[in-house]
């Protein structure tokens, strides 16, 4: 079953340049260097009688053999995407896809269509591509491939094809799910636990995801608010001649600090928010992965038991039970082998995130620190100047 085959390698994803083909991995466990290069860009707005769509070019470059071309340029629309994730979520059901973004991603912080909603929704479409490969088993999906290398109009004739053995096996695993009613009775204890902590994680990501919009979303109208508050104590000075310089002195600081604070909403918007968002999907995924996994276990479960009540057409039964293990076998194996290798990109990609904001933090604080020490500084060695022609006879 080549859907459910035992993921044995290992090779933990990082971060991708978006505007690089050229960037060249190493792993840990594999001193090869990469042999797929997948970059999106060049958002184009496409309108119609019906619709407003974007597309997104896919520019592909690859040393494999099984490519008739060593490079490929598509073009492709967001339902493109939607189709390949449905198709590997059918090929490969207790594998761990990444997520895409959703169809109003941010939805309350940016206008759709805008630069800001484009560019977000890129970067992510460029990472869902590069996540698949540099897996060790969905890199090699006949349909990825397709993507990256049919045109529009083969890609659209091969979405008409009729499902094929991998598709029919999914709809196989939905229709078990709808007959297995309760808790799975032989579910190792390793799936439990993965459960339950995928259950934990599940509400600590989504509660800092929560907070995370709520701080940007403060932090922007505490810029706002700044922006106003700088030209202020400038037109206040015009007024006020034995002040004029100290008024203009606070005006700068601030117009500095409202600069550091623009900087400082652009490194939570483009690292910390996006980061956390892609995790709150990844958990929604991962209990979906473990509800197919325990689907083909119960289907295992109802055969057993329908053997033991049955005294006629044993051998059958036996023959199917013995298929059903080993399908079951091999659905553990890959969310194993799976599992491990999420688990280590996520705590890679959070100690990442939360290293980064910790540093644009520290940088945010030195430099306005700085900025109103200067200033301070500078008012204190007026005041002593002031004090000395005072005391001059």
């Amino acid at each position: 079953d080549t859907s459910l085959a035992e993921v044995n390698s290992f090779s933990p994803s990082m971060p991708i340049s978006p505007s690089s083909m050229i960037n060249q991995y190493k792993f840990e466990d594999e001193p090869e260097l990469r042999d797929l290069f997948i970059t999106v860009d060049d958002p184009e707005s496409h309108i119609t009688a019906i619709e407003t769509f974007i597309t997104y070019r896919v520019v592909t470059k690859t040393s494999r053999g099984e490519f008739d071309s060593s490079e490929y340029e598509v073009r492709r629309r967001y339902q493109d995407f939607l189709w390949l994730k449905s198709k590997l979520e059918e090929a490969h059901p207790t594998l761990i896809i990444p997520p895409l973004p959703e169809k109003f991603i941010m939805k309350g912080m940016v206008e759709r269509f805008s630069d800001e909603f484009i560019e977000t929704r890129r970067k992510a479409l460029h990472k869902f591509l590069n996540r698949i490969a540099d897996h060790p088993t969905l890199t090699f999906n006949e349909d990825f491939k397709i993507f990256l290398t049919a045109q529009a109009w083969e890609l659209s004739s091969h979405k008409k094809q009729g499902p094929g053995l991998l598709s029919r096996m999914g709809q196989t695993v939905r229709a078990v799910a709808s007959s297995v009613r309760g808790g799975v009775k032989n579910r190792p204890e390793m799936f439990t636990e993965m459960n339950d902590y995928m259950e934990t994680f599940s509400q600590k990501i989504n509660v800092l995801d929560k907070i995370a919009h709520r701080i940007y979303k403060e932090e922007r109208e505490y810029f706002n608010e700044m922006k106003e508050y700088g030209p202020i104590h400038t037109l206040w000075s015009a007024s006020e001649e034995d002040i004029a310089d100290s008024l203009k002195g606070v005006a700068s600081c601030i117009d500095k600090c409202c600069k550091a604070t623009e900087k400082r909403m652009a490194g939570l918007s483009e690292n910390l928010l996006p980061i956390l968002h892609e995790y709150v999907l990844y958990s929604e995924i991962l209990m979906g992965v473990f509800k197919r996994r325990d689907q083909i276990q119960g289907e295992l479960d109802a055969k057993v038991d329908a053997l033991a009540h049955k005294k006629t057409e044993k051998d059958l039964f036996s023959e199917e039970i013995g298929k059903l293990e080993d399908k079951v076998e091999c659905a553990n194996n890959a969310l194993k082998a799976d599992w491990d290798r999420w688990k280590q990109n996520m705590q890679c990609d959070m100690r990442s995130t939360f290293t980064n904001v910790a540093e644009n933090n520290l940088r945010y604080y030195e430099e306005c620190l700085a900025t109103w020490e200067s200033f301070l500084a500078s008012q204190t060695v007026d005041l002593h100047v002031e004090e000395d022609s005072e005391d001059r006879p």
